[in-house]
């Protein structure tokens, strides 16, 4: 496989059970496969240290804005998104195969943002609630409305089958 960003051959790198493809003496920057990369995102998988240093070619100057195919799937141009809510480092993403491409050095980054995954899930809810909070909210209450108005009617309209409310002689619902 061809590196995305130097075009330098890319070389597996097993670590234990993980195995990934990475650029050495090329731009330093690593592919991982599909949930590869859940493997060592986190400071406490010990895998990912071997990861950190991967040697890299001072000559060798990377194109940070130039759109990358994946090295895995033929023509298929990579989406660059923020790896999480921090919105600290930019990953690409394969859309066809769920790979990653992670340059030198944001393998680091990413270890660094959180110290394990419960940290990651409230970082994220955070910052759900700040960005949508106040329409979630405003939505739930409509919603809640909405089911208030439609229990009401369903009470007026028990006398046409009285039965369907008597707890324990049917076992289906009246609607």
């Amino acid at each position: 496989m061809k590196c995305p960003a130097c075009d330098h051959e890319l070389q597996p790198f097993t670590v234990e059970k993980l195995t990934v493809d990475v650029c050495r003496n090329g731009c330093g920057g690593i592919w991982f496969d599909w949930f590869e990369l859940q493997k060592v995102d986190e400071p406490s998988e010990h895998i990912g240290e071997a990861l950190l240093k991967i040697e890299k070619s001072p000559e060798i100057a990377v194109n940070y804005t130039k759109k990358r195919s994946c090295p895995k799937c033929k023509n298929v141009i990579m989406m660059r998104h923020f790896f999480s809510t921090q919105m600290a480092v930019a990953v690409d993403e394969c859309p066809k195969c769920g790979g990653f491409w992670l340059d030198a050095g944001e393998l680091k980054q990413i270890r660094e943002q959180f110290a394990s995954e419960e940290d990651r899930e409230k970082a994220a809810e955070a910052f759900i609630e700040k960005k949508f909070g106040a329409q979630l909210d405003k939505r739930k209450k409509a919603l809640q409305q909405k089911s208030e108005k439609i229990d009401k009617a369903a009470r007026a309209f028990k006398f046409l089958y009285p039965s369907a409310w008597i707890p324990g002689k049917q076992e289906w619902g009246t609607f």
